[in-house]
């Protein structure tokens, strides 16, 4: 303990020396060194973090923060290489990380329909319609250019992902609840992420029905059924693959939300802090609407702080992805890009709050599930 805890002070004191570096850098107008301080700073303070039992699950959005720093500052390093642009590898990534979600899920996630359908519902039917709804008012309040505000009812539109489990886990609420809504709203998504997008989103920017269903059937059911078979033929005799997927689906999102925030740097520069502000908004709507109406619908304390994570929190990753698909990844890919942090801050907060304030029903609808290894947007 106390070596750890010396170890968490040195990383302080780097952090602590790369931020003066970086505000002398700004000052004396030095960027391109001020670039990779700010860098530095996330990632001392992302293993600092890793020392504390509350602050650890902050950790990778630290990363997170660092790789995003990195792609505002020197976006020449994270576009292409050569001829290869490194867009062309978010659709794999997001294929091989919902192909570890795959892995994770059993027919056991989907019996819990029958056991606790309620919650299931309200959950599902939550989050299709307050983060959609949620997210085209906010982009026609705030009046984005076209594009972006696409990108705003884009997110709103996903399925939630892994990230969500996670947050449920660390927070003692129903984790076998939050599995199996992620899983149902996920399988929904090809049906209703490219129907609500047209009603919502199509006087933004075109949307072809068909072919947004069938991206989201290749980037998430087909990986997803293939790790599903996985799980059930070879899970446990490749202990090295069971090990990696968690690192590489963190990886994998880090990746992506560098190649988008460096595709994006302009228009961030333009829209950044307005397009922040509406994306907390986005973010902090989807967990208050989500945790009343568990309440007005007499569900247990612990499935309401369930479906509050549920529906607040997205599948960024994927709606970066059809962005991506849809030739828009400088615009309508930057509003997920800064949800998926966002929403990893805002998640773990209120995760590391309700563990610490357990509900008087703590043992009501509870069930018995393997915790979630892997944090994904």
């Amino acid at each position: 303990m106390k070596a750890e805890l010396k170890s968490s002070l040195v990383f302080y004191g780097i952090a602590a020396i790369a931020m003066l570096l970086y505000i002398f850098s700004h000052i004396s107008e030095r960027h391109d060194l001020g670039g990779w301080m700010l860098v530095l700073f996330f990632f001392s303070i992302a293993i600092a973090f890793r020392s504390h039992k509350f602050l650890k699950g902050l950790s990778f959005t630290m990363i997170i923060l660092a790789m995003v720093g990195a792609a505002m500052y020197h976006p020449q390093y994270f576009q292409s290489y050569g001829e290869f642009k490194y867009s062309s590898l978010i659709i794999p990534l997001l294929q091989v990380i919902m192909f570890g979600m795959g892995t994770e899920l059993s027919l056991k996630d989907f019996s819990n329909v029958v056991k606790m359908p309620r919650g299931i519902i309200i959950g599902v039917f939550g989050h299709y319609l307050i983060m959609p709804l949620v997210g085209f008012t906010i982009a026609n309040v705030f009046d984005f250019p076209a594009e972006i505000a696409a990108g705003i009812i884009l997110v709103g539109c996903c399925p939630s992902g892994l990230a969500s489990n996670v947050m449920a886990y660390m927070a003692n609420a129903n984790l076998a609840l939050s599995v199996s809504v992620t899983t149902i709203s996920t399988l929904l998504a090809p049906f209703f992420t490219p129907l609500l997008m047209r009603l919502l989103g199509g006087n933004f920017v075109e949307i072809d029905f068909f072919a947004m269903a069938w991206d989201i059937t290749k980037i998430v059911i087909l990986p997803i059924i293939a790790g599903l078979t996985f799980h059930y033929l070879l899970r446990g005799k490749v202990n090295w693959l069971d090990k990696a997927m968690p690192l590489v689906s963190m990886a994998g999102i880090a990746f992506i939300i560098i190649i988008i925030t460096a595709a994006g740097r302009d228009n961030l520069l333009k829209v950044g802090l307005l397009l922040i502000v509406a994306t907390i908004l986005h973010n902090l709507a989807g967990y208050f609407l989500g945790y009343w109406s568990g309440r007005l619908l007499k569900c247990p304390e612990k499935d309401c702080r369930t479906i509050a994570l549920e529906v607040g929190m997205q599948n960024a990753g994927l709606a970066s992805g059809l962005a991506l698909a849809m030739g828009k990844l400088s615009t309508a890919g930057l509003a997920p890009a800064i949800f998926g942090p966002v929403m990893n801050i805002s998640g773990s907060s209120l995760a590391s709050w309700w563990h610490n304030h357990l509900p008087a029903d703590e043992n009501i609808h509870t069930e018995t599930v393997t915790p979630p290894n892997s944090i994904t947007q």
